[in-house]
């Protein structure tokens, strides 16, 4: 059944790391659409532009919760601009590769962090703003 996938999908797939939502997170992203299929929801919290714990919520397929299981991974410990630089091929890279019929999933983690950090430079620019 798995064995379009490779050892590290499945790991992720398996055991997902970083599960669940956040209480009061620096910056919450969702990219994709419940209606039609995946939707990914990314809970940040930043110190000192790192971004220092992470989580996400995800309702999808096996390459969906194996790519937002890995794209926390790659995106903790990194500062903004280093987590906002990461691509889908990273991602694919990392998880050794996906099936071309699910080459989208990997999107789905990149929108979904790139969301969450730009909601996080929005709160960030409102409470400059107040100050």
């Amino acid at each position: 059944m798995y064995s379009e996938y490779s050892m590290t999908v499945i790991e992720h797939f398996m055991t997902p790391r970083n599960v669940g939502s956040m209480k009061d997170p620096d910056g919450v992203g969702t990219y994709g659409d419940l209606k039609c299929g995946d939707s990914l929801t990314i809970y940040i919290k930043v110190k000192d532009n790192v971004i220092t714990d992470i989580s996400f919520l995800v309702f999808g397929c096996t390459a969906s919760i194996a790519t937002s299981s890995m794209i926390t991974e790659m995106a903790k410990g990194k500062t903004i601009e280093e987590a906002e630089a990461i691509t889908e091929k990273d991602l694919i890279d990392a998880l050794g590769g996906l099936p071309q019929s699910k080459l989208h999933c990997s999107v789905l983690g990149v929108k979904g962090l790139r969301a969450a950090i730009e909601n996080y430079k929005e709160r960030k620019r409102e409470k400059e703003k107040d100050i």
